[in-house]
């Protein structure tokens, strides 16, 4: 089966690595089909396309866009949109501009528990200042011997309800799909496993992402377990969504999943690299 990879983020967001960087960590793991899908972002398109044609690796143009359903925080890809799409473009900018303040207001609420210059210090860790996220300040916070891990700091400080936590409205399901579809792209909802919807919520979603246009899932990921692969393949079954796969690579020694290292999709899904290939 073609070892695709549709779903990791280099330092243009908030991964250790840049383009250039994560396509050569691709190449060496033997992915076939690549994409570097930044949150919000697709500024490292044009460096992620040329590192894998010099590689000799095929390449689609990706991104990841955070949007807000039901009052949480959910990732829609977009699979083979046209980076030049000037709607795309103004509309994650849109999505992008309220990070500074939000990280700023982390920065505060970490102060009052005990830890200082946060904002500083995360800034440290980001390639592009207007996407200063959690993942920077976890890094930090690790720098500085708070917790053993990024994974740890988001459990003890950067998750709903504790200290550093502050919420912000994205965009919305239907900007998403819209500026995805505009661009000639595919809309996948990424990682569902993550999400702590009942089944009724997620019917819901799954619903209106279909009703809008979106396409596809996330089926083998690195934020899924072996039970979830199937529970996710069951889903696009029932909704005949086409099925991807992605590591979520942020870096070497931070990701769950390394890149091209996952377990195939199911041989009766319908893969979403079929659309263009």
């Amino acid at each position: 089966m073609l070892n695709a990879d549709l779903h990791c983020h280099s330092r243009v967001s908030d991964g250790t690595l840049s383009p250039t960087e994560v396509a050569q960590v691709a190449f060496e793991a033997g992915v076939d089909l690549w994409s570097l899908t930044d949150h919000d972002e697709i500024g490292g398109q044009r460096e992620a396309r040329e590192a894998a044609e010099t590689l000799g690796m095929d390449y689609v143009s990706g991104v990841e866009i955070s949007i807000t359903w039901a009052n949480r925080t959910v990732h829609i890809v977009g699979l083979n949109v046209d980076p030049d799409n000037a709607t795309l473009i103004d509309g994650l900018a849109a999505t992008r501009g309220g990070r500074a303040a939000r990280a700023q207001q982390m920065s505060e609420q970490l102060a009052a528990a005990g830890i200082p210059n946060a904002y500083a210090g995360a800034l440290r860790f980001v390639g592009n200042p207007d996407l200063i996220s959690r993942t920077h300040f976890a890094r930090y916070l690790v720098e500085i011997g708070k917790c053993a891990s990024v994974s740890d700091v988001f459990s003890k400080y950067l998750a709903e309800g504790r200290p550093g936590y502050v919420p912000h409205r994205w965009a919305t399901l239907e900007n998403a799909v819209t500026w995805i579809r505009g661009a000639g792209g595919i809309a996948v909802v990424a990682h569902p496993g993550r999400y702590r919807f009942t089944p009724l919520e997620f019917g819901v979603l799954f619903d209106q992402f279909r009703e809008l246009g979106g396409e596809a899932i996330e089926v083998v990921t690195g934020s899924h377990t072996p039970d979830q692969y199937r529970e996710y393949a069951d889903v696009a079954r029932r909704y005949d969504f086409l099925a991807s796969r992605g590591s979520d690579f942020h870096g070497p020694t931070e990701s769950r999943a390394l890149l091209g290292k996952l377990p195939a999709l199911p041989d009766d899904l319908t893969p979403v690299w079929s659309r263009w290939q």
